[in-house]
């Protein structure tokens, strides 16, 4: 295991790449066989005549979640372990506002293709593709964004990629949330990735809603790419799956530090070169890196996890090597 030394966080050691490895059914494996046959065999259809027909045709907000709470039923993910910041339980439908509502952001942790599947079962957001070092995003459907985590991870927008800031996009969908995943690409769980710079584009007074996913049976989550067969019968075989969401109160961007007064030719020196602005593509101020950091902060703790120096570029290095090994 040395060889993927590499691919662990060095202050806490956390492997963010690696595969969950399922438990051994032993004497069960007649049963987990039983329930993927019978599963398989209503999900397919279902999904099919979700995305080829009802995607495209005006059924309404309630028949769409409909349908996708049917998606998520068929493989048995009965339970949902609900817990949001600053609600006690039995008080939720007095603290709607504690919730994503249209005209709000919800910065999602990514680790499966059920994450953006429950996303628009209960909120039906606008789903987007973010990108390192890239401060837009680009829209894409809800099969787009469940086959994302199933997909290598893209370190820069394809040419033909059409980009758009998020406080754009709010504007064009009013009546709808914005769901961003910040970390990029999908990881296993353990652990938070850096941030990308794409919720700096939310305006200062919208709320940004950090929402934490993890499953029981973990091994649901694909942070190895191209695992189709394994990822249906890790979901599709056990009897049951939980899901253990948590929503963070409200956070908000803080307003841009006020560009100093610009100096003359005979003001400037050598250290003006030493210290560039931050650009909008790349750069990240103090002032942005503190909003990122608050977001990732709440992230990491309604997952239990660790924030992580790991990034796309080391997964797609992992993935090299992983793929030689298998």
């Amino acid at each position: 295991m040395e060889k993927y030394s590499a691919f662990r966080d060095r202050g806490s050691g956390i492997a963010p790449f690696f595969p969950i490895p399922t438990q051994p059914a032993g004497y069960a494996l007649p049963l987990h066989v039983f329930l993927f046959v019978v599963r398989i065999f209503f999900l397919i259809p279902v999904t099919l005549a979700y995305f080829l027909i009802l995607a495209w045709v005006p059924v309404g907000s309630l028949g769409r979640k409909a349908v996708l709470w049917c998606m998520l039923g068929i493989p048995g993910i009965w339970w949902i372990d609900l817990g949001v910041d600053g609600v006690k339980k039995g008080s939720l439908g007095q603290n709607q506002n504690k919730l994503p509502h249209p005209g709000s952001v919800i910065a999602s942790s990514y680790t499966s293709p059920i994450d953006a599947l429950y996303l628009a079962a209960i909120f039906d957001p606008v789903f987007t593709r973010s990108y390192p070092d890239e401060r837009k995003v680009q829209r894409i459907s809800l099969r787009q964004a469940m086959f994302q985590a199933l997909t290598p991870p893209v370190l820069s927008p394809p040419k033909d990629a059409k980009l758009v800031s998020i406080s754009d996009l709010l504007r064009e969908k009013p009546d709808r949330c914005i769901a961003v995943f910040p970390e990029c690409t999908a990881t296993n769980g353990r652990g938070i990735l850096p941030f990308c710079p794409s919720l700096l584009t939310v305006p200062e007074k919208t709320k940004i809603f950090p929402v934490s996913l993890r499953y029981t049976p973990a091994d649901v989550t694909t942070p190895v790419q191209g695992s189709y067969f394994t990822f249906l019968w890790n979901l599709c075989s056990k009897p049951t799956h939980c899901i253990r969401v948590r929503i963070a109160e409200a956070t908000y961007n803080k307003p841009s530090a006020p560009e100093p007064p610009r100096k003359n030719s005979f003001q400037t020196n050598l250290l003006d070169d030493l210290h560039p602005r931050t650009t909008q593509k790349g750069g990240v101020s103090e002032t942005e890196r503190e909003s990122l950091d608050k977001i990732a902060e709440s992230l990491a703790r309604l997952g239990r996890a660790k924030r992580l120096g790991l990034g796309p570029s080391d997964k797609i290095a992992f993935i090299k090597v992983w793929s030689k090994r298998r």
